[in-house]
C-alpha cells in the first residue's frame, strides 16, 4: 500500500486544482505543481489581468500569444494560471502583481515569499 504523503498549498492542506480552463500547471494537469526540472518554479496559481499580462510582456514573457506547439493557447484576463514565483514577486514589487488562489499555490512557494505578502494579493475561488 502507497503511502504517498499530498503535495501541500501555502496553507499547510492538500494543494487544490488551479484551472483546467486553460489547462496550466507545469505538469499541465491543472495543478501548481513543480519538478526539479522546472526552474521557473510555476507555483503561484494567479488570476492574470490585462495589467500583469502586459507588464509580463514588458519583461520578455508573452502570455497571450498562443503557442500551438506547445499546447499553449495565449491568456486572457480573468484567466487562471500558475505563474513563475519570481515572475509574481517581480511584478508585486512593480504593484501589478495578479490575485492569488493560495488554496491552489504550492507550498514552495514560501521560500521566495511570504505568507503575509501572498495574503495581501489573495482571491477566493
Amino acid at each position: 500500500m502507497s503511502t504517498t504523503k499530498p503535495t501541500l498549498n501555502v496553507l499547510g492542506t492538500p494543494l487544490e486544482n488551479c484551472s483546467c480552463d486553460p489547462m496550466t500547471g507545469y505538469l499541465r494537469d491543472g495543478f501548481c505543481n513543480t519538478t526539479p526540472d522546472d526552474f521557473g518554479t510555476h507555483v503561484v496559481c494567479a488570476i492574470v489581468t490585462k495589467e500583469f499580462l502586459d507588464y509580463s510582456a514588458s519583461k520578455g514573457n508573452d502570455l497571450m500569444t498562443a503557442i500551438p506547439q506547445w499546447n499553449f493557447p495565449g491568456l486572457k484576463p480573468g484567466d487562471k494560471w500558475c505563474l513563475c514565483v519570481s515572475r509574481w514577486k517581480q511584478a508585486e514589487k512593480a504593484n501589478c502583481a495578479p490575485k492569488v488562489a493560495l488554496n491552489a499555490t504550492h507550498e514552495l512557494a514560501l521560500k521566495f515569499v511570504s505568507l503575509e505578502l501572498l495574503k495581501e494579493h489573495v482571491v477566493l475561488l
